[in-house]
């Protein structure tokens, strides 16, 4: 069985009511290593599209309706057409059939704004191995608080930034690991101008203070986490406080414990922030056992 598995989808209109032979007939398999999109795609020109990625464990696509529900957001505030959650459900599974039915593989759905002055828009999607995270679960991280160069109020003022949408421009992002990387640490964690915890370049934080977990309020800055969602219903289950708000930068200090999730690395403990050693939280193992069990 294949390890990778790539799926041109044609985006069906977000209310088309079709059967599921027509609802096939809009994916077509392809060779990742094969030419796949024209020179003039603005994905690849401009970053102009979303994403997501999520992650399949064991042949089963986690959080999948969450992350298409994100999904959907970021094509509101982008002003891209509404996705069919039908056509990429079935095109999510089309390719955790496809997938090995054992260990942890990545799965990114991309829609498009297409070509200007040509097809659009366009979409795909492409699973793969997911790399080995073992070590960031097991021995944590090491993070920077970086400025992310806005307050906490800019989103408000300036919507037309798109700071709430998960968008395909994350030069910026990867720029801040670099720049984390560069200053002794794996990661790094963004702040506001003004003084208030966001979150990482690929991931949510989550902060533990005596019993409390919390984490920043989602914003137009501030993207909702799918797997730190998860994971906060999870701890409301079994009895633990949460809270979502607003976090000064000086609890940063203060916290007992610190987590950056995500959906592929998914509950990786803080282990140091800006040179401030932080424990392993013990309870870091029973969060990773859940959140790699199935969950719809």
């Amino acid at each position: 069985m294949p390890d990778t598995f790539t799926l041109l989808i044609d985006p069906l209109p977000y209310d088309a009511v079709v059967d599921d032979q027509a609802l096939q007939a809009t994916f077509r398999e392809v060779d990742a290593a094969e030419p796949a999109l024209r020179v003039g795609e603005l994905s690849t020109q401009r970053g102009d599209g979303i994403f997501e990625t999520l992650a399949v464990v064991d042949g089963h696509a986690q959080e999948l309706r969450p992350h298409l529900a994100r999904l959907q957001n970021s094509a509101r505030i982008c002003d891209l057409p509404a996705p069919h959650l039908g056509q990429w459900e079935a095109a999510a599974a089309r390719a955790a059939a496809a997938l090995p039915d054992t260990g942890e593989q990545a799965l990114k759905l991309v829609l498009s704004r297409g070509v200007e002055h040509g097809p659009a828009p366009t979409a795909w999607l492409h699973a793969f191995p997911a790399a080995d995270q073992t070590r960031a679960r097991t021995e944590g991280l090491r993070v920077v608080t970086l400025d992310r160069g806005f307050d906490l109020g800019t989103p408000d003022r300036a919507p037309w930034l798109l700071l709430g949408a998960k968008t395909l421009s994350y030069a910026v992002n990867m720029a801040a690991i670099r720049e984390a990387h560069r200053r002794g640490a794996d990661d790094a964690l963004f702040v506001t101008s003004d003084g208030y915890v966001m979150e990482g370049p690929t991931s949510s934080v989550i902060l533990r203070h005596g019993d409390v977990f919390s984490t920043p309020a989602p914003s137009g800055a501030i993207l909702r986490g799918t797997t730190q969602v998860s994971l906060f219903e999870h701890l409301a289950e079994i009895g633990e406080t949460t809270e979502v708000r607003d976090i000064p930068v000086s609890e940063l200090e203060t916290a007992d414990a610190a987590w950056l999730v995500s959906s592929i690395r998914m509950a990786a403990p803080v282990r140091g922030i800006d040179g401030r050693e932080l424990p392993v939280d013990p309870r870091t193992a029973a969060f990773n056992a859940y959140l790699l069990s199935p969950r719809d």
